[in-house]
């Protein structure tokens, strides 16, 4: 994709100090700029990179002022990380002019996709499933039976949406992600032995999530998993079959929710959580890394540890737990 600076300053709202012609080839990170590449910055202390960087021109904030001398054009802006965003969604664009079906996928002739689509070669649509418009489809995806997948969805290579999957409009979900699998669900018998329990929900998932490479979304037992709009789930999260996960909730890496356990709105849940089933977690709820949850969580808390307690009651009890050895000894010199 070939813009000038000034044409990125126009659309990001910003001021152009220097050459408002210059060419952009391609955006870069500012200490491995290069000629013709276009790079941010908005964290100071990444500002000694401005005055070596080999970008031809980088986005600032509207307040900074170089204390060196400087070679590279700059575009002043309100929020260098907000407009970088807005660039980089520009030149993503040159993705979704992509459609039509390569001759080395197999799709279903009950299945309708829709023409500004684009599916990928190796991949495979099952029966009476919807793509919607301008949807990309990786390489080697496989879509089973009575999936629907909303507009403008960007499926990456390796996933695989399951039978009766439905998926809102403009997801994103990453390599090697599977949806739609089997709960753990198993039943005990006399003999020790178990017994599988047939799964026979789907997994629902709003407008707007985007899942992270090599995640795990199962299907309900009865009913369906929920995953509401704007969710966002990073990469190796499992979530379980029957799980609710509130609108615009976050989860990090490596995290785990167990079954039938319902998630509000607007939570922040950091990495390798692990949340058992079966509970409530209210909205705007913070749950920090590596804490354990246990039981239900009211709304608007903060917490942290194993088994997960208030954040603030956690650091005062940790001051004391640090302390445990010294007072051991002074117990151990009075007896």
């Amino acid at each position: 994709m070939n813009l000038t600076a000034g044409h990125i300053a126009d659309q990001i709202n910003g001021t152009v100090v220097g050459d408002r012609n210059i060419d952009i080839f391609n955006i870069s990170k500012i200490e491995e700029g290069s000629k013709g590449s276009l790079t941010f910055l908005a964290n100071p202390k990444y500002t000694e990179f401005i005055y070596t960087t080999k970008a031809s021109a980088a986005i600032v904030s509207s307040d900074f002022e170089p204390t060196e001398r400087i070679e590279l054009t700059l575009i002043k802006v309100k929020d260098p990380y907000s407009s970088f965003t807005t660039i980089l969604e520009l030149f993503d664009k040159d993705i979704s002019k992509r459609k039509g079906i390569s001759q080395l996928t197999d799709v279903d002739k009950s299945s309708k996709i829709s023409d500004s689509a684009f599916i990928g070669s190796f991949s495979s649509v099952g029966e009476n499933s919807i793509i919607g418009e301008k949807c990309i489809i990786e390489n080697q995806v496989f879509i089973g039976n009575n999936v629907k997948i909303g507009k403008g969805c960007l499926i990456y290579p390796g996933v695989k949406i399951l039978d009766d999957t439905i998926i809102g409009q403009n997801c994103i979900i990453h390599s090697s992600t599977t949806i739609g699998s089997d709960g753990f669900g198993f039943a005990p018998n006399d003999d020790g032995s178990y017994k599988k329990i047939p799964q026979t929900g789907n997994v629902v998932i709003g407008d707007n999530v985007e899942i992270g490479s090599n995640s795990t979304i199962d299907r309900a037992t009865l009913g369906s998993t929920i995953i509401s709009n704007g969710v966002k789930l990073d990469n190796q999260i499992q979530v379980a079959h029957n799980v609710e996960i509130g609108e615009n909730t976050a989860i990090a890496a490596q995290s785990g929710v167990a079954g039938s356990t319902k998630i509000g709105k607007n939570c922040m849940i950091g990495g390798q959580v692990g949340i058992i089933g079966h509970i409530k977690i209210g909205d705007n709820v913070k749950i920090q890394a590596q804490a354990g949850v246990t039981s239900n969580i009211e709304s608007n808390s903060r917490v942290t540890g194993t088994p997960a307690i208030s954040y603030m009651n956690y650091n005062k009890s940790y001051v004391h737990f640090k302390n445990l050895p010294e007072i051991v000894k002074k117990i151990d010199k009075k007896d």
